[in-house]
């Protein structure tokens, strides 16, 4: 099935999505220069190289880790040639991470991975004496399988009901998985391309396979072809690696000190993102991942597993067996920096709003901190419901609005003045203001009577407008109802559609056309957000 898809790109401060942490970081706010090192230009990737290179890694435990992880997948001739470059010290690495959502959860999984596979493809341009390689970074030893174990298609949400604990990404494929499928591939199995998804998702959700071992198997079927390395980095070889960091976190708990003297700079206008804790650092054993605590008499503890550990004995039982050690959401980017020979991390605006907090924890663990860039964004839209929306005469910023302002801007563009009365407002204003002028010359406890009477004369008014509206709403139901089942369908319960639905609706109705859409559109340093319309038949 072929299917052309057509672009429109908003500027992201016209969409009004962005918090403003994010929004200031993208205008280069003085406000946070200081908590970052690398401008999201193509001046700041020189210096991001340049400050990688001043920072060897382990090439050889990288690319043996790889070719380990590859040894049972189909072969791509692009892929393992990526792999070997990493040997190479002038080889460097764009990387996005995520967890392993089932099915890869919700959409912008997929749009992180396809700006990587961009952005790396348009440095090796801009830059052709160095290599570049895009790599997804799998968040495998996350335990919150509410948020990892359910995925939405079409607007029906699935729930994996597992007795599993611990890290999602070893749990494995069970029953209740394969019971879950099956209901899933009687919605999605009546198309010639929903079968085809339903057939590349059984090929990776095998009976007993981890949950880790199967998202790898998924997104290499997915993006192979485009040459996207994909590391789990839940192994004791890289962990290894990791271990000076652990030490220096259970010695002198520096993370904590650093994330705290930045909170304590971070301007009081920005939300903090994570705070982290004393210790940062997670313990794992069989199916529990038990944070590390340090308690009054100096010991630590993982609760539920160990109650009285040294220093010295939780770094030696980490020294013996790395595995069972796993960073938090503080320390999960120092980990990920320090095995990668990375340039840019690309993240979502909550992804950047917390690593805009770690740069002093970097500095302290002298590990070099990337250039941040926004993940692109998608809004997937069928031919039929973008010319009706264009129809209405809105704007295609004004998709993002909430539904009650998007009725209230439609109905002023089509009645104008008829319902607007904040002119007259303004005139009663200055009448009253002038009644209030003549009034206080003869008494000036009327002061305060005028103006009790200027504003129930105002609020009679605004109440008034408000029932100009509701009635031109009514005149106009057809128009509204037609905004209500847009919004609806394409920000389900007011979020972005990316936030929400997964890829196998889309390749259901697109097929491996989607994929290549996303891949083809994806911008590397032009962050904006991409209307994506298919000019097919077909229904998203």
């Amino acid at each position: 099935m072929s299917v052309n898809f057509s672009t429109l790109t908003i500027p992201y401060k016209d969409t009004g999505i962005l918090s403003g942490l994010v929004a200031d970081y993208l205008s280069a706010h003085k406000d946070l220069q200081p908590f970052y090192n690398h401008t999201p230009e193509w001046n700041g990737v020189e210096k991001a190289i340049a400050n990688r290179d001043a920072y060897p890694i382990n090439r050889a435990v990288l690319v043996s880790v790889l070719n380990e992880q590859y040894t049972h997948l189909p072969n791509i001739d692009k892929v393992q040639a990526h792999i070997d470059w990493l040997k190479d010290d002038n080889t460097y690495t764009v990387c996005t991470a995520h967890q392993p959502n089932l099915f890869t959860g919700p959409l912008y999984f997929i749009y992180k991975i396809a700006h990587a596979i961009q952005l790396a493809k348009e440095m090796s341009e801009r830059f052709p004496q160095h290599r570049f390689v895009p790599v997804y970074y799998m968040g495998s030893e996350d335990a919150d399988l509410e948020e990892l174990g359910n995925v939405v298609v079409n607007g029906k949400k699935y729930t994996w009901n597992t007795p599993q604990q611990g890290a999602v990404g070893r749990m494995k494929v069970d029953k209740e998985l394969l019971d879950l499928m099956q209901e899933m591939y009687a919605q999605l199995g009546v198309t010639k391309e929903g079968a085809e998804i339903v057939n590349i998702f059984k090929d990776a959700y095998v009976l007993n396979r981890t949950i880790s071992e199967a998202t790898i198997a998924l997104v290499h079927r997915l993006f192979g072809q485009y040459g996207l390395v994909i590391l789990n980095p839940d192994q004791p070889e890289l962990k290894k690696v990791f271990l000076p960091i652990v030490e220096k976190e259970l010695k002198d708990g520096f993370s904590f000190k650093a994330v705290q003297n930045t909170i304590e700079a971070f301007p009081a206008k920005y939300k903090v993102q994570a705070a982290g804790r004393p210790i940062n650092l997670f313990y794992l054993e069989a199916d529990i991942r038990a944070r590390i605590d340090k308690k009054d008499d100096g010991l630590f503890s993982a609760e539920g597993l160990h109650e009285a550990l040294s220093a010295d004995e939780l770094i030696q039982r980490f020294k013996d067996e790395p595995e069972r050690c796993s960073p938090n959401v503080i320390l999960r980017p120092v980990f990920q920096e320090m095995i990668l020979p990375n340039v840019a991390f690309i993240g979502g605006g909550g992804e950047l709003a917390y690593w805009l907090e770690l740069k002093g924890v970097f500095d302290a663990a002298g590990v070099p901190y990337p250039m941040l860039v926004l993940r692109n964004s998608y809004l997937l839209l069928n031919q039929k419901d973008a010319v009706s929306f264009m129809r209405s005469g809105l704007s295609p910023a004004q998709m993002f609005a909430p539904l009650h302002a998007l009725e209230q801007q439609y109905i002023q563009l089509t009645e104008g003045e008829r319902v607007q009365i904040s002119n007259e407002i303004d005139e009663l204003d200055k009448l009253y203001q002038q009644v209030k002028n003549k009034s206080v010359v003869i008494d000036k406890t009327l002061e305060k009577h005028v103006d009790a009477l200027a504003h129930k004369a105002q609020k009679k008014l605004q109440q008034l407008e408000k029932k100009l509206v509701a009635r031109s709403k009514k005149m106009h139901a057809v128009d509204i109802q037609r905004l209500q089942n847009f919004k609806s369908k394409y920000f389900p319960n007011g979020s972005l559609q990316e936030r929400v639905e997964n890829l196998s609706g889309m390749y259901a109705s697109y097929g491996a056309n989607f994929i290549d859409a996303v891949c083809k559109h994806a911008k590397g340093l032009d962050m904006e957000f991409t209307i994506l319309t298919a000019e097919s038949n077909h229904h998203t």
